[in-house]
């Protein structure tokens, strides 16, 4: 017979349960601010199913009616740079959060409105309803709030998607040593999303203070915590990860204070992150101003018996108790804060007509829907741009991968902002190609190895980007692994800036490398500028030389935008010049080079294609001008330099490498014939690989890839269409 060992965890896991003791020995001025805080929320949340009852409210409206006690107890012991994040039911935190920030002294129960808290509630309410004057301007919506001088980082309609964020934020906290923490809210439907187990994973690895903040109010839209999960104390996560846990019934603040108190010791003194799993009830509906019993999910009986514990009605009667309030304080609170309502909502209602109305005017222009996708790159102003031609320095030749090692050890070196992070970039004399070599002995806390979680490190990246600190680099080994963080890529880093109504910028730089020809096969081959040039937000550059690179990462890591840098395994050997003594100037985004003038064809393409390009045409003696793109997002196509060669030549050949379905040429190709269609002879010419991505097989890998017959037929085929074949 096999013996056995009981297992434990190493973590604490608890619950805390108040007693009269507790709310005695609570501060008369905490419990004050406490119930002001729910009062106003409440009056607020009111107000906002009335208006979404009338139609006003464009889009959803996530009520907190009942789960306020959650949000305000837990935002009290918070300091003003302590950072929040939350989800697409938020309200409440956000409002729980700024209150404070705009009131640090507490909030005044015989006068809880002044003109800061007036202020604070009419512009969150213009945002939730659209309109200009809001914190995003009226880009965010009720999902989407964010106001960073406050420390809210920004809400998020992704299930569990702001997770990973608010680990960046924690980061700078901890990197910074001000002993500040971060707070992430999501509710029971995000515990078992993957981004929010991979982050806790990673917080506890790299004793980030974060706090996992889980309100549990039982349904996710209408599935039941029980059938999405075995275990539904949600807190027993943290016994995963050995992340100390308390477990609280949020429907009593005093206790979401307290142990919010103990977890900020934790996190404060440098021990890593914690979870408050926090039980408690949304009055309505998921969406909207009806209860859930109407949607026939919930019984009435159930939502009757919540209603009895309301949060509001507890905090006001333990003060009655403790006579630090009447009666008639609780009934002059509630109503001071419901008119303070009428009065945000009247300075944006139109009452004239027979419907109230939403005032024209205070709608955001039309000509704001796409302003600020990206930044207007003012923060090159004077920047020191050199091209190779004009270079008047020591050149010497240097391997492509020893200039991509070269200029990070430089940029690190220079600006203490800058962090790498990737799978193995700290290990292997340089990661797995070499391109971090160096930087883990000189910068040991600056060059991180993660865990292999995409969605958790390059969504940290992005935290830590939007919290302005830091700078970071993120490597994604193979540019497939994108998809396994598509959200934190495309939904999270690009939208950031635009959703928020151009509030904060996003610095961060995602490296990786195609690596077509190195057998890896069909989920590491891929070439990723079609699919991250089809996303508003990316800058994308494609360096081809290792001077360029040099210059190029140089720019991208002076951008206030995301900047992908793509290389190409085929150059990493490759030699090229490179200043011997000055590591430190830029080549421009969105400046492509002419590297061979002709006259019969215009061939536009990126990276190793370049070369390859070149060396057909030389061979075939075809009168070929070759441009290098460099620059290959929407905004940093280089029109003025494609448009004076296609006028000259007539005709056009896109030449890439990777498959017709993620094909950047698509998009490029499409826009040269919008641009310049009268001035071609010919439909735009291309070249590219197959449908199906790279396979092992050495065989079909080269099949599935372009390469120079490819170009060489493409350059005959465009020859041929104008009469001059070769």
């Amino acid at each position: 017979m096999p013996r056995f060992n009981t297992l434990k965890s190493e973590a604490a896991w608890r619950e805390l349960i108040t007693t009269d003791k507790d709310w005695k020995a609570a501060d008369a001025n905490m419990l004050r601010s406490l119930l002001v805080s729910m009062h106003l929320i409440r009056a607020f949340e009111e107000k906002v199913l009335e208006l979404a009852g009338q139609g006003l409210v464009h889009g959803p409206a996530h009520s907190a009616i009942g789960q306020e006690g959650g949000a305000v107890g837990s935002v009290l012991p918070m300091r003003a740079s302590d950072q929040v994040n939350g989800s697409h039911r938020a309200h409440h935190q956000f409002l729980a959060k700024t209150l404070h920030y705009v009131s640090p002294e507490g909030l005044d129960l015989a006068a809880p409105i002044n003109e800061k808290t007036q202020w604070l509630l009419q512009k969150t309410l213009a945002e939730i309803l659209g309109l200009d004057q809001g914190f995003c301007r009226g880009r965010g919506g009720s999902m989407h709030l964010r106001w960073a001088e406050a420390g809210v980082l920004g809400t998020n309609a992704i299930v569990g998607g702001g997770v990973p964020f608010a680990a960046g934020a924690a980061w700078a906290h901890r990197y910074a040593g001000t002993g500040d923490a971060a707070f992430t809210y999501f509710g029971d439907g995000a515990v078992n999303i993957g981004s929010v187990l991979e982050t806790m994973n990673l917080a506890a690895a790299w004793k980030l203070p974060l706090c996992f903040f889980i309100e549990n109010n039982r349904y996710a839209v209408s599935t039941v915590v029980d059938e999405a999960t075995a275990e539904a104390r949600l807190s027993a996560r943290g016994q995963a990860f050995n992340i100390p846990s308390w477990k609280v019934d949020g429907m009593d603040p005093l206790a979401v204070y307290l142990a919010t108190q103990e977890a900020m010791e934790v996190m404060r003194r440098g021990d890593g992150p914690t979870i408050i799993e926090v039980d408690v009830y949304r009055f309505y509906h998921q969406n909207g101003p009806m209860p859930g019993s109407a949607f026939g999910y919930r019984s009435k009986d159930e939502e009757k018996a919540w209603r009895e514990r309301d949060p509001l009605d507890l905090v006001a009667a333990k003060m009655i108790e403790l006579k630090l309030i009447d009666k008639d304080d609780v009934h002059s609170l509630r109503y001071q804060a419901q008119q303070a309502m009428e009065k945000a909502a009247a300075e944006l209602l139109d009452m004239s007509g027979k419907k109230p109305a939403i005032h024209d005017h205070l709608w955001p222009s039309r000509d704001f829907v796409d302003a600020l996708v990206r930044g207007d790159l003012s923060e090159f102003d004077g920047a020191h741009y050199v091209e190779q031609e004009q270079f008047n320095g020591k050149l010497e030749e240097r391997k492509f991968i020893d200039a991509v090692a070269g200029v990070m050890n430089r940029r690190m070196e220079q600006d203490e902002r800058i962090v790498v992070m990737g799978e193995d970039v700290h290990r292997l004399k340089g990661g797995t190609n070499g391109a971090t070599r160096g930087l883990s002995e000189r910068f040991p806390d600056r060059c991180l190895g993660t865990p292999i979680s995409e969605n958790a490190f390059v969504g940290l990246g992005g935290g830590l980007a939007m919290d302005g600190r830091y700078r970071p680099v993120v490597e994604f080994m193979y540019p497939d692994f994108m998809w396994v963080a598509a959200d934190q890529v495309f939904n999270q880093i690009a939208k950031a800036r635009h959703m928020f109504g151009g509030d904060g910028s996003m610095p961060l730089v995602l490296r990786t490398k195609i690596a077509m020809g190195s057998g890896y096969g069909s989920q590491h081959l891929m070439d990723p500028a079609g699919i991250f040039s089809t996303s508003p937000g990316w800058r994308i550059v494609a360096p081809s030389t290792p001077y360029d690179y040099v210059g190029l990462m140089n720019a991208a890591l002076h951008c206030e935008d995301p900047v992908l840098v793509i290389e190409h395994i085929d150059l990493y050997n490759v030699k090229g010049l490179v200043p011997t003594d000055d590591l430190d100037y830029l080549i421009p985004l969105g400046k492509a080079k002419v590297l061979r003038e002709g006259t019969a064809v215009t061939v536009l393409s990126y990276l190793n294609m370049v070369h390859q390009s070149l060396e057909v045409a030389e061979r075939l003696g075809v009168d070929a001008e070759v441009i290098d793109l460099r620059s290959l997002d929407r905004d940093g196509l280089d029109w003025e330099t494609i448009g004076a060669s296609i006028m000259k030549t007539n005709n056009v050949l896109i030449v890439e490498q990777g498959s017709v379905g993620t094909s950047y040429g698509t998009l490029l190709g499409d826009e040269v014939q919008r641009r310049f269609f009268d001035y071609l002879d010919q439909p735009v010419q291309r070249v590219h690989g197959g449908e199906a991505s790279p396979s092992i097989s050495k065989v079909l890998e080269r099949a599935a890839c372009a390469g120079p017959e490819e170009i060489e037929d493409g350059l005959r085929r465009v020859l041929a269409e104008q009469g001059r074949s070769l």
